[in-house]
């Protein structure tokens, strides 16, 4: 493909790309998810802009160094749900969600709330976009 061939992403399509590496977070040790990102790079290098892949990457490290504080908050506001329990899409898209509710200050809450609720409802069970969007709720009620 050349470079001309490629397009700058929407922010729902980085977002997708984001949340399919926070998705690995459940499936690979943590000292491995770097070898998931070089992965990620050498099948998307010919696809997306240097500055997409940049982004994406970018991105997937901030939620992967907050893991701890996002999964604390999904523990508290889960009143019910260990995430053990919960669909492993739902919480990639929890865990993505509120890493830019509480960390991302160029992504308006509602968006981020609005965003993650669309990527359940498209990668997870029937009910994944009322779950997450129940746990977003009471995550920004308690923030």
């Amino acid at each position: 493909m050349e470079l001309t061939d490629k397009k700058n992403m929407t922010r729902h399509a980085l977002r997708d790309r984001v949340f399919r590496l926070v998705f690995r977070i459940e499936f690979y040790p943590e000292d491995e998810l770097e070898g998931q990102i070089e992965n990620f790079i050498e099948s998307a290098e010919d696809e997306y802009l240097p500055e997409d892949l940049d982004y994406i990457v970018g991105k997937f490290r901030n939620v992967a160094s907050k893991i701890k504080e996002i999964d604390d908050a999904i523990d508290r506001c889960a009143v019910g749900w260990t995430r053990s329990r919960m669909g492993k899409c739902e919480l990639a898209a929890l865990r993505l969600g509120i890493y830019e509710m509480l960390y991302d200050d160029d992504i308006p809450v509602s968006v981020a709330m609005d965003e993650a609720v669309e990527i359940a409802k498209t990668y997870g069970d029937n009910t994944g976009g009322a779950f997450v969007n129940a746990i977003l709720t009471k995550v920004k009620e308690s923030s």
